[in-house]
């Protein structure tokens, strides 16, 4: 795989029948090693190890309705009280952080009104904090 604007981080692989297989550490079960889930076990990890958070306080592949529509948020963060605080979007390293993918973010939060947006490749990463109903980069 792609090496990534992350630090290097030792992941359990192995082959599967057809593919090669990631074992995610939040939902303990392996899955295919798309480029995208690259870049989301790369993100967990991070924020594991860099910025501390649990990864009992992490939910993979949330479920919400937005607009009468079933959506899924890569990474929702939540805090010790049970808030919903960041909301990750990854995409694969060749997708381009554009302002389709800021608006999708922004979709998300309309249900989940969180704090903090944080959006990667693995090449490029945007964090943007909401203050006053404005968000800052």
């Amino acid at each position: 795989m792609q090496s990534l604007n992350f630090p290097q981080y030792d992941f359990q692989l192995r082959e599967g029948e057809k593919s090669t297989e990631i074992f995610d550490e939040v939902r303990k079960k392996w899955l295919v090693l798309t480029p995208e889930e690259w870049v989301r076990q790369h993100c967990v990890i991070y924020l594991r190890d860099a910025l501390n958070y649990p990864m009992s306080l992490m939910e993979i592949e949330k479920g919400l309705n937005v607009a009468k529509l079933k959506k899924r948020a890569d990474i929702v963060v939540s805090n010790t009280q049970g808030e919903n605080i960041m909301i990750v979007e990854c995409k694969a390293p060749e997708i381009r952080i554009d302002q389709k993918v800021m608006d999708q973010a922004g979709r998300y939060n309309s249900t989940l009104r969180v704090p903090y947006l944080l959006i990667t490749n693995g090449l490029r990463h945007f964090c943007c904090k909401n203050i006053d109903g404005k968000w800052e980069f």
